[in-house]
């Protein structure tokens, strides 16, 4: 079971005929802290400059498991106060058994001002970048030596991308959606490409985001959170995150997470017959800390539920924030979403 992780990927280089069929963008459980890895719309919402590091190790026990690091800067360029124009830089570096993803990504969101008292405002964003993909073929092992269908070496694919979203927020609500990986779909992007027989591989598929949250006060210095994230590819099951965060004094959250599969639309695979796939993903316990007023702690624990739940101990997941620079005038309302 140590070769799972591995055995997988190979399977998926080697055994489609079409192209992969699957939510491929890397999943992080603390996007509730900082969501412009979901939609660059979000990016200077905090009207400070901010920056974000997070790191996650998933499926641990299991040799290959997802490794992923991300580092994030975003904040406002208006130096007159009118906080118009939000810009941010995203990192990320994922590896999975033989094949590793690392990109980078500028986002910049128009944030129009619709009231008075600058409570509320709709920003449009817009990110732009690049991913260089990598499959270590010295890392593959198959039962027979020379198939011509593997990279006898490391091989590297570079696929360009934007991705465009909208994103509002009040006091007390936020909501948004964006489209992640325009540029795909096209049989230019196919990820992999190494020699004359292999015509169609791992591709790039367009992926849906829709997020929305509120905001309720439980009492005195106490106040709840709860969320709601769509995660649509139009290939495999749609995904639901929902999410749930006590706030206490505005310094110590703590909630937890339930992430599973819903059928939203007729697919291909639910008219193959025997093909059951299980909605079943995660649960997760989250928590974060302010050290300081600049500084904060994050830690999430995702329980794995599915059929990996046996071989392999949960994920965990680690970040931290820090605001930084001058401010741009006064932030009206403490920034919660």
């Amino acid at each position: 079971m140590k070769k799972i992780v591995g055995l997988a990927v190979l399977g998926l280089v080697v055994g489609f005929s079409q192209p992969v069929r699957s939510q491929q963008n890397i999943q992080f459980t603390q996007y509730i802290f900082n969501s412009m890895s979901v939609n660059p719309g979000y990016a200077g919402y905090k009207e400070e400059w901010f920056g974000q590091l997070g790191l996650r190790s998933q499926w641990v026990g299991l040799d290959g498991a997802p490794q992923t690091g991300l580092l994030s800067v975003d904040g406002v360029l208006d130096a007159d106060g009118a906080k118009r124009h939000g810009v941010g830089l995203q990192l990320t570096a994922d590896k999975l058994g033989p094949q590793s993803a690392t990109s980078g990504y500028l986002n910049y969101a128009f944030r129009l001002r619709l009231d008075d008292a600058d409570t509320r405002r709709l920003s449009f964003g817009l990110g732009a970048g690049v991913t260089q993909y990598s499959l270590d073929g010295t890392m593959l092992d198959p039962i027979d030596g020379g198939d011509a269908l593997l990279p006898p070496n490391r091989i590297n694919s570079f696929i360009p991308d934007i991705r465009f979203g909208v994103y509002y927020y009040a006091p007390r609500w936020y909501a948004g959606v964006s489209v992640m990986d325009l540029l795909s779909g096209d049989q230019s992007n196919n990820i992999f490409r190494w020699d004359g027989t292999t015509t169609d591989n791992i591709r790039r598929q367009r992926h849906l985001y829709v997020m929305a949250g509120l905001m309720f006060d439980l009492g005195p210095g106490t106040k709840l959170r709860p969320s709601v994230l769509v995660k649509e590819d139009f290939r495999g099951p749609t995904s639901l995150d929902l999410n749930a965060m006590f706030i206490f004094g505005e310094r110590f959250w703590l909630g937890g997470g339930w992430r599973t599969g819903v059928s939203v639309f007729e697919r291909e695979y639910n008219r193959i017959s025997g093909n059951k796939l299980s909605r079943k993903n995660s649960f997760s316990a989250i928590a974060q800390v302010y050290l300081t007023p600049e500084l904060r702690l994050g830690y999430s624990y995702d329980h794995i539920v599915s059929r990996l739940a046996s071989v392999q101990n949960g994920s965990h997941e680690v970040t931290l924030g820090i605001t930084f620079g001058r401010r741009h005038g006064r932030v009206l309302s403490p920034r919660f979403f």
